[in-house]
């Protein structure tokens, strides 16, 4: 790696996201009540939640895309720095500070620095 944006560039660290992303997928389905007492933290409304494994899935195949479309991984890292956006804009608006608050925007800045460098060419 000669440039520091050589390992935002790597597409395995795009694949390795995508796994985060799936994970939490998964995690959402239920909810496990770590996700269950964040939303209800933000007042994030029950009937909507459903959304949240739905976009979450979509967004780990659009990582995991990265050797066979570099395009649509960094569309999917650019949406996804919107999501955490909002996100942070959730904890912030009902003045949550903690820990989800901290793991909202160090998200943000990962997905943002994907999105700002994009994915090494093939």
């Amino acid at each position: 790696m000669n440039a520091p944006t050589d390992l935002l560039r790597d597409p395995r660290l795009y694949q390795l996201a995508a796994v985060g992303q799936a994970a939490d997928a998964v995690a959402c389905i239920g909810p496990i009540p770590y996700i269950t007492r964040c939303l209800d933290s933000v007042e994030y409304p029950q009937t909507n939640r459903w959304i949240f494994p739905v976009v979450k899935g979509a967004s780990a195949v659009g990582l995991a895309s990265v050797t066979r479309s570099p395009a649509l991984a960094r569309l999917t890292a650019i949406m996804l720095t919107i999501y955490f956006t909002l996100a942070v804009g959730s904890h912030v608006r009902v003045r949550d500070f903690g820990l989800n608050a901290t793991a909202a925007t160090s998200f943000l800045l990962f997905y943002g620095a994907l999105a700002a460098t994009g994915p090494a060419d093939r």
